[in-house]
């Protein structure tokens, strides 16, 4: 039982892999696609609002290009220089992330500011929204892959791609509304307006996902895994007398974690091995992206402490 567990579980593990290299390949080509759209639909409007949505997009491709090559060195196997593997790499690829994502806000905000005083004429708006929808559209089905592989993975690489781009849809329907005030006002500030008011939506999906990827890399305790253990510890009954310095922390789709527990001193080392491995091989069933250290006290020692 307990090697076919084992097996399932590396099955699974090469399943996910192969779907969340997919999925990075996927928005990298969709990241490229949108680009092209986008900055045609600046040529043909002249609108500045609309070169801050390209703008957005060369970083997008630069982000999923990111994101793709960090996929790809988490799943490398442990090595000498990195025992506990490599999956800490994406909750880097997840901060960078965030950086371009502030970055390019502030790049549309020094493009914008210089139109303010000196606004420019803006030509054939109606062809260019209905471009920049198509491209909207391509990266809400990207953003929507994104996230349900993000899910189904454990990847925060992935979900931090996927917010992303949803960042750049939300930023390119303000874009559209404000474009259609211009045709019927004749108000060309309100381009550069709007282009502000991209760049604030933008930063503040930059902040987040900068924020989340921090906190993991600060190894911030995992709280709904820490319940999973503890459910288990309370329904292995007397054979542990009690347990404590449980820890956790993620890296990558696992949680790292370690616990004491402890047990009589009269108790073999054959039996608080089967204990062991009776409490290791429920918790692999309940929640198999755990990996468990557990260490044995004696109970005179917590007597004495």
């Amino acid at each position: 039982m307990w090697q076919t567990t084992r097996l399932k579980r590396g099955g699974q593990c090469a399943t996910q892999s192969m779907r969340k290299q997919t999925a990075a390949y996927l928005a990298v080509a969709g990241g490229l696609t949108v680009f092209g759209i986008k900055l045609a639909a600046y040529f043909i409007s002249n609108s500045v609002a609309l070169l801050s949505d390209a703008l957005e997009s060369i970083v997008n491709i630069v982000a999923s290009a990111i994101m793709l090559l960090s996929i790809r060195v988490s799943e490398r196997p442990a090595d000498d220089s990195h025992k506990y593997g490599h999956e800490k790499v994406e909750d880097i690829s997840s901060a960078t992330e965030g950086v371009f994502v502030l970055a390019a806000a502030f790049f549309i905000v020094l493009t914008a500011a210089g139109r303010i005083f000196a606004p420019v004429e803006l030509l054939e708006l109606n062809l260019a929204i209905v471009i920049s929808v198509l491209a909207s559209g391509i990266n809400a089905l990207v953003s929507l892959m994104l996230s349900r592989t993000s899910k189904a993975t454990g990847s925060v690489a992935l979900e931090g791609d996927a917010k992303h781009l949803l960042s750049d849809v939300v930023s390119s329907a303000g874009v559209w509304i404000g474009l259609v005030i211009v045709q019927i006002t004749g108000w060309l500030i309100v381009d550069a307006l709007l282009a502000f008011v991209v760049a604030a939506v933008i930063i503040k999906m930059g902040l987040g996902i900068l924020s989340k990827s921090l906190n993991r890399l600060m190894d911030k305790s995992c709280p709904e895994e820490e319940a999973i253990i503890r459910q288990v510890l309370d329904e292995l009954g007397s054979s542990v007398i009690e347990y404590h310095d449980l820890r956790t922390r993620r890296q990558g789709t696992r949680v790292l974690a370690e616990v004491h527990l402890t047990v009589e001193d009269e108790l073999s080392v054959r039996a608080a091995h089967d204990i062991v491995d009776r409490f290791e091989k429920e918790l692999l069933e309940r929640a198999p992206t755990i990996s468990l250290t557990v260490h044995i006290d004696p109970l005179t020692e917590l007597d004495s402490n």
